[in-house]
């Protein structure tokens, strides 16, 4: 960023409910690709199946935000909420970074996930044990000054806020 710019950063409340945003669009993302596997696999439930099924929604999810990020630094609800991911000296985010940051987001669920694996929790659970690593993961942004998330600072990004678009003026009303 320039220094003649000041830099903003986006609310930690902000930041979330851009998440909630972008979970619902994870599933458009995921929705062809598994379509074309479930066609494939006949709908299998066996274990390898499951586990490819599992496999296929990282390396989807993983290529569409690396790609975003690489590209112009924002997904569509980034787009919406008006963040965009910069690299700490403000410029485009490396496929280095990107990978690594996409990697450090699974902070957010996966060490839920391993706790309701070990301790066999299931349904709501589960859920709670996900939403309190949500939680916790979340916290990680008050240890910065800037409100970063711990995967930010792992991967050597920020999100910066964007200015407003500028207003549209009325067209004059014909006399």
């Amino acid at each position: 960023m320039s220094n003649n710019v000041v830099t903003t950063f986006p609310t930690v409340k902000r930041r979330l409910i851009s998440m909630v945003y972008e979970s619902l669009l994870g599933f458009a993302v995921l929705f062809l690709p598994f379509l074309i596997f479930e066609i494939a696999t006949h709908a299998s439930h066996a274990p390898l199946i499951e586990h490819m099924r599992q496999a296929l929604a990282f390396l989807v999810l993983g290529f569409y935000f690396i790609h975003q990020w690489t590209r112009d630094g924002q997904t569509l609800a980034m787009k919406t909420w008006r963040m965009k991911l910069v690299g700490v000296n403000g410029g485009t985010v490396s496929p280095r970074a990107a990978a690594v940051r996409y990697l450090a987001s699974w902070m957010w669920v996966l060490p839920a996930l391993l706790a309701a694996l070990a301790f066999d929790l299931h349904k709501w659970q589960a859920l709670g044990a996900v939403f309190a690593g949500i939680l916790l993961w979340s916290l990680t942004a008050f240890l910065d000054k800037d409100r970063q998330f711990l995967h930010d600072k792992l991967a050597g990004t920020r999100l910066v806020q964007l200015p407003p678009l500028p207003k549209k003026k009325k067209a004059a009303a014909p006399v």
